[in-house]
């Protein structure tokens, strides 16, 4: 394990039964709270970014706005927010995805991405894939290319890396730390 996963695993809290019984819920807010833990975690996504020749980050609701938009920051990058149904004014671009018990949608502005656009997706987990797979399909709908997907972290054993690959069309997807 390298030095930054070491920092950023020490500043994620496990909440054993939240929000249901059974489940261990990674909480992140520790990690935000510690200037230098966030500024790494900034860094280190900034780096993968400029890697991957990305012009903008896409967050992904909620936490995603909370990483992406720094990154975006820091790397000299537009930030575009990819929100739940309903929550954007305007013309927008909708994608619907199924959950475990559901579905629902997601949408951007239809004029924030264009073609010729490299986008990099940022999110705090990768669990099942189906948000991200719902934006990496907005993506492409508005004539954009993705980039690449990073995620804090990844939980392997729902094996949504599977389910994204296929999506991503070989640009590379990363996480920072597997649980």
């Amino acid at each position: 394990m390298t030095g930054i996963q070491e920092l950023l695993l020490s500043r994620i809290r496990d909440v054993a039964d939240y929000p249901e019984p059974g489940v261990m819920f990674k909480d992140i807010t520790p990690l935000l709270a510690d200037p230098a833990a966030f500024t790494a975690l900034t860094d280190e996504l900034a780096g993968i970014a400029a890697g991957t020749g990305a012009t903008k980050i896409v967050g992904l609701e909620a936490r995603g706005f909370i990483l992406g938009a720094p990154v975006a920051v820091r790397a000299g990058l537009g930030f575009i927010p990819v929100r739940k149904a309903g929550k954007l004014p305007g013309a927008t671009l909708r994608q619907a995805y199924d959950l475990e018990y559901g579905s629902a949608e997601i949408e951007v502005h239809a004029e924030d991405l264009v073609a010729g656009d490299r986008v990099l997706i940022v999110d705090d987990v990768l669990a099942t894939g189906g948000t991200a797979e719902a934006a990496i399909q907005l993506i492409h709908r508005a004539g954009a290319e993705v980039a690449g997907l990073a995620v804090l972290m990844e939980l392997g054993f729902l094996d949504g890396r599977s389910r994204l690959e296929p999506a991503l069309g070989g640009a590379p997807l990363t996480a920072l730390l597997q649980v």
